[in-house]
């Protein structure tokens, strides 16, 4: 009898040393999977709804002011509306999908004759010289006093611009746009007086999340409408709704994450930033299943942690507007460290060296 439960303990030991090997998972996760696996399976009861709903109460409602924010932007602070980057505008026509890849990186507009060279003489960057010409390019007698005199001092290469935050290509190109166009989505409209909410054709439970969830999230970094807010308030009712069917969805989650924010587009950045922060607060463990994945989302994280508004003394009256990335950022990666288990700071410090731990342990 000793010798079975042993064997039974290596073998649960074994058994959690290749799930965390092979899914690439936290040991928090793989022992949540582990100990279930003799249970029935998930799907044969019904998704708790308890958590989600609690800890996401407090998070603002992202798809309700959407409207409010294209109001504000484009009516009172006069900014002009983003371009329409293929497309009618239209709802009832179909869109021609463009072959570009969003948040693609470009390569400099820059010849390779403009750009500067190593000189292994002076140990420093130099334009290349252009060849003399034989007659006039070439030193005369009497030419020394010119060059003692001259005032003309060579130019020092200036590196070109990279455009780290340069806004990047978001081309109407998602696979939200093209479902929704086909009339595969049970979803609609729902034009209410205060705001606008989605009318589900069936109940949300019954959805199957490996197919839909990573739909709408493609959708997030739409700008137009009805596809943003449809996409955004989709995202939302789900993750209300999804319980423990959230957590086996994670991978597929990534990949329309990472695309949104290489968009480096200040209001998609915005928008995926809060569903984040409701992501990770939607069910258990899901902030400890994206930890594996921080090196495809923190490296835009980095780049913008530092962007705040500068007021100085003043008093930024736009708080609840939500649109200062810094503070999105730093409070999403509090969340993270949070939510992440034991190995969430080391890796958010590897990704983002500037981040001071949020958690109190004393």
């Amino acid at each position: 009898h000793e010798a079975t439960n042993l064997h039974v303990t290596l073998t649960q030991r074994c058994f959690k040393q290749h799930l965390q090997l092979l899914v690439c998972i936290t040991p928090a996760v793989a022992a949540a999977f582990s100990s279930g696996r003799n249970q029935p399976p998930v799907h044969a009861a019904r998704p708790r709804l308890g958590l989600g709903i609690a800890a996401m109460s407090n998070l603002p409602d992202v798809a309700g002011g959407l409207f409010t924010t294209t109001y504000r932007n484009e009516r009172l602070a006069g900014k002009l509306p983003q371009p329409l980057q293929g497309g009618t505008g239209s709802c009832f026509d179909t869109t021609s999908l463009s072959p570009v890849r969003a948040g693609a990186h470009k390569r400099l507009d820059v010849a390779k004759d403009q750009l500067p060279e190593w000189s292994k003489s002076t140990l420093s960057f130099r334009f290349a010289s252009q060849r003399q010409d034989p007659k006039s390019g070439y030193l005369r007698k009497g030419d020394g006093f010119m060059i003692k005199t001259s005032e003309g001092h060579e130019a020092k290469p200036i590196p070109p611009v990279a455009g780290a935050y340069k806004r990047r290509d978001n081309p109407p190109n998602t696979a939200f746009r093209r479902f929704y166009e086909r009339g595969d989505l049970p979803i609609a409209v729902d034009h209410r007086g205060s705001k606008n909410v989605i009318a589900w054709k069936v109940e949300i439970e019954k959805l199957d999340y490996h197919h839909y969830l990573p739909i709408f999230f493609d959708g997030i970094r739409e700008t137009q409408e009805p596809y943003r807010f449809l996409a955004v308030k989709g995202v939302e009712d789900m993750l209300k709704a999804g319980g423990s069917k959230i957590l086996p969805v994670i991978p597929q989650l990534i990949i329309p994450i990472k695309t949104a924010l290489n968009t480096r587009d200040h209001s998609v950045m915005c928008i995926t930033l809060q569903l984040l922060q409701k992501l990770v607060l939607s069910a258990d463990l899901v902030g400890e299943a994206l930890v594996p994945y921080y090196r495809q989302l923190l490296p835009i994280f980095n780049l913008y942690k530092n962007k705040n508004k500068n007021l100085g003394d003043g008093i930024d009256y736009g708080q609840r507007n939500y649109d200062c990335l810094g503070e999105l950022i730093s409070d999403t990666l509090a969340l993270f460290e949070q939510k992440g288990g034991d190995d969430a700071f080391i890796n958010i410090k590897y990704m983002v060296p500037t981040y001071e731990s949020s958690v109190n342990y004393a």
